[in-house]
């Protein structure tokens, strides 16, 4: 029931056809138990307490529930207020226990993330690794659950979506007669046309290039293709699954030529989900994302990728020790994760350096400058490079997030953003200890990352259902309010009053945005001939890129290779005008202390002056009897302020991509003609297409108008705020003015159901000390016990 998880709709909880719906089963005592396997017995009993706070609650939850659908089951009307209350009774019991934590690996080519999920969930050889080439094709999401087998899930891409991405591949392959010799060499050695080529070999067998798109959608794919678009594997061993699983995920040679069927559908495969039965070390809750560090031609695999990256709350930049200090590669790879921190929910964003095990002692001597310390041992240089990697890079990460990122964000006060971690050693410990290849410190991070979004979920739950059933205990009271009646008439006043002035706070947080907009649209109009010629010109001139350039124009600005950096016209050309936005707009969305620039505060501000006013209005009234009503007014706005809190954070995507959709909405007729070209000098001329047609429409105010639709997006943002806000106080404060006629005479008595979540609300506040005791005595224990010492075994 979609609507009744929607607390904002013109309606907030129309129930008419769902209101006698069933609540969720709840998840078995000893399933719960395996959730916490890979915790210490200490963050374990701290788990199991809020688990079984949540467990307890849902429970009454669930049977003061069933009492009011009883009270109202023959009824052929039911009064709002009921509505209200069952609906958000409703609500609760449904509401997921633990939104996923989605950790992204993102890295490119040869960076070591398949070795170290590997690593992390000890399963050595389970994800294909490799040295250099590429191994994992695909988004491939691990994580843990209480399943008995070992279970991964291949979805493919639908019928139409290969259809789309077939069409896009023979116009790229398409090659007119009149080419001449060397230009036709050149077609031949383009990357684009390689993959091309490959991709439909792959599906249709040797000859498919040359085939058009009508005879391909009439030829026989060589693999079976399930109707359901998912094929299912299971094993009872990592091994076995690994084995099944390896030829869908790990990208094929193109001087291959084996015949197994399952590697004959791999350019359809779209994502992958590995569960694992029951993890010792990966909590149920996490989900580790293998993500390709250059997206997909295709437009709903690079789609996928894109928001794959934005749903993770963290990020881990995947760089090969060898390459972590420079490359255009690991820069995108940084500067896509920030613009994560930008559009989508990413809170933390590391760098973590893999295989450092990896040092030529000679060479590391010789050009060693720091320390008088004599180095004795590989081992000793590894460790003393690895410690001077974290300060450098710490350094220069941190200027870089301080640039993009308010000064309040939370990452840049984290104390980890550099991990230095050796996959290789973790297994052979032949240099390193298990604690210096910092898989441990990853997996400890994990942990705790869960468990604090575990306390923070638990008690906001148990508070909202707290509220709640104290106004439907309320409601069945018969007793008059004569003198001491809350006096909702003054709060609707009140809270129209704050709205106004919610409005105003809103419209001057966003007309913030209006003076680095202009800025930066300047800085676009006289820099994107500069900018369009970077990403224009090859070193070596035309050759190889005649078809890379079609590939771009065919997806309308934007390619993705496996091999290539990625391209995308439209994201370049708007650079100038996000390097200006980018402090301000995250100051827009960041959380903290009430400031000029921040929304959520205000939106915090206003929820705080209306409980105020309530205890004000509560203390002159008395609240000897209406009391009930007053906790229950203060806990709902704190409900109805959180979840507009996610509809902002879920619309803040859209906004900030506004300005790239814009460019490419406004490029794509001149797109659509550049790719038409074919022929002689057909790079040339596509060139050409493009250069004029970002000529007219930048003369036309092409940039003007990503600026206008950028702000419109902001306006809409403010009215939808407003009217959601307006709209669900109006509901609750109608409901809060009801006696308990405006209600239901007769509704069953839930006495007891509130005096067991009154014990559950103060178990919450004891289970937060008992945590806190049990935190401060493992940090004792922690500094008591003894430092492992590293392996014995050294080379000079």
């Amino acid at each position: 029931m979609a609507e009744t998880k929607d607390v904002f709709a013109q309606e907030p909880h129309p129930v008419e056809d769902d209101l006698f719906k069933e609540p969720t089963r709840k998840r078995r005592k000893s399933d719960r138990d395996q959730r916490f396997r890979a915790f210490p017995s200490v963050e374990q009993s701290s788990l199991k307490e809020y688990e079984k706070l949540e467990s307890r609650t849902r429970r009454v939850l669930s049977n003061t529930y069933q009492k009011l659908i009883q009270s109202v089951f023959l009824d052929d009307s039911v009064p709002n207020g009921v509505k209200y209350l069952i609906n958000r009774l409703l609500a609760l019991i449904e509401k997921p226990t633990l939104d996923p934590i989605y950790i992204g690996l993102f890295g490119s080519t040869g960076a070591g993330k398949s070795s170290l999920i590997n690593a992390i969930i000890q399963q050595a050889m389970f994800l294909p690794v490799s040295g250099e080439s590429i191994c994992t094709s695909c988004v491939v999401q691990v994580s843990s659950g209480c399943c008995v087998q070992y279970e991964a899930k291949i979805h493919l891409l639908s019928d139409q979506e290969w259809r789309e991405e077939l069409k896009n591949l023979t116009k790229l392959l398409h090659r007119m007669e009149e080419l001449g010799g060397a230009e036709a060499d050149a077609w031949n050695r383009d990357e684009a046309v390689e993959e091309a080529t490959w991709k439909l070999q792959m599906i249709y067998g040797n000859g498919a290039e040359s085939k058009n798109y009508e005879e391909l959608l009439k030829a026989k794919p060589k693999g079976k293709i399930p109707t359901c678009r998912v094929i299912t594997l299971k094993a009872e061993e990592a091994e076995e699954l690994s084995i099944k699983l390896d030829p869908y995920i790990r990208t094929q040679r193109r001087d291959w030529h084996g015949e197994a069927a399952e590697m004959h559908i791999w350019p359809l495969i779209k994502h992958v989900e590995v569960t694992l039965p029951k993890s010792d070390l990966i909590p149920e809750g996490v989900v580790l994302v293998d993500i390709p560090g250059t997206g997909d031609f295709n437009s709903k695999r690079d789609e996928m990728w894109k928001k794959t990256i934005d749903k993770c709350s963290v990020i881990w930049v995947i760089s090969d020790v060898e390459r972590v200090s420079g490359g255009r590669a690991h820069e995108d790879l940084l500067n896509e994760s920030i613009k994560a921190c930008q559009r989508g929910f990413c809170r933390d964003v590391a760098l973590v350096v893999t295989k450092t095990d990896k040092l030529h002692l000679p060479e590391y001597l010789r050009e060693r400058k720091a320390g008088n310390q004599a180095i004795q041992s590989q081992r000793e240089a590894v460790l003393e490079r690895n410690e001077m990697i974290k300060l450098q890079r710490t350094r220069i990460l941190k200027e870089k997030l301080e640039r993009k990122l308010p000064a309040d964000f939370n990452v840049l006060e984290a104390s980890d953003l550099v991990y230095t971690v050796s996959a290789q050693e973790y297994w052979q410990q032949a240099l390193l200890t298990e604690e210096e290849t910092e898989i441990p410190k990853l997996r400890e991070y994990i942990r705790k990352s869960l468990l604090d979004k575990k306390r923070r979920t638990v008690t906001k739950y148990v508070t909202e259902a707290f509220g709640l059933l104290l106004l439907t205990d309320s409601v069945n009271s018969t007793q008059k309010l004569p003198n001491e009646y809350l006096h909702v008439s003054d709060l609707r006043r009140f809270t129209e009053e704050k709205v106004e002035l919610l409005e105003k706070a809103i419209a001057q947080c966003f007309a913030c945005m209006e003076r680095p907009l202009k800025e930066g649209v300047r800085t676009a109009r006289t820099s994107y001939r500069g900018i369009l010629r970077a990403c224009l010109v090859r070193s070596k001139g035309n050759q190889g890129f005649h078809q890379t350039l079609k590939a771009v124009c065919l997806r309308n600005g934007i390619y993705a290779s496996r091999t290539l950096a990625r391209i995308d016209l439209n994201e370049a050309l708007t650079q100038p005008i996000y390097d200006q936005i980018d402090p301000v707009f995250g100051s827009i969305f960041r959380t903290g202390k009430p400031a000029g620039l921040a929304l959520m505060p205000h939106l915090d501000a206003f929820k705080y002056s209306l409980q105020e006013k309530m205890m004000e209005i509560g203390i002159r009234s008395g609240w000897k009897y209406d009391s009930c009503k007053k906790n229950f007014l203060i806990q709902e706005i704190s409900a109805i302020l959180g979840g507009l809190e996610d509809h902002i954070l879920r619309r803040k995507r859209r906004i900030y991509e506004s300005l790239t959709t814009s460019i490419q909405s406004d490029l794509k007729l001149c797109y659509e003609e550049a790719a038409q070209i074919t022929g002689k000098k057909a790079c040339e001329r596509m060139k050409d297409v493009i250069r004029r047609g970002v000529d007219q429409q930048v003369a036309e105010g092409m940039f003007e108008r990503a600026q206008e639709r950028m702000q419109h997006q902001f306006q809409q943002l403010k009215a939808g705020i407003v009217e959601k806000v307006k709209g669900s106080i109006a509901t609750m404060l109608a409901l809060a003015s009801s006696q308990g006629d405006g209600l239901y005479k007769e509704l069953a008595d839930v006495g007891s159901e509130y005096k067991e979540m009154e014990k559950l609300h103060r178990s919450l506040r004891e289970a937060a000390e008992n945590a806190r005791l049990r935190k401060g005595m493992q940090e004792f224990l922690l500094r008591a016990s003894p430092r492992k010492a590293g392996p014995r075994r050294t080379s000079l």
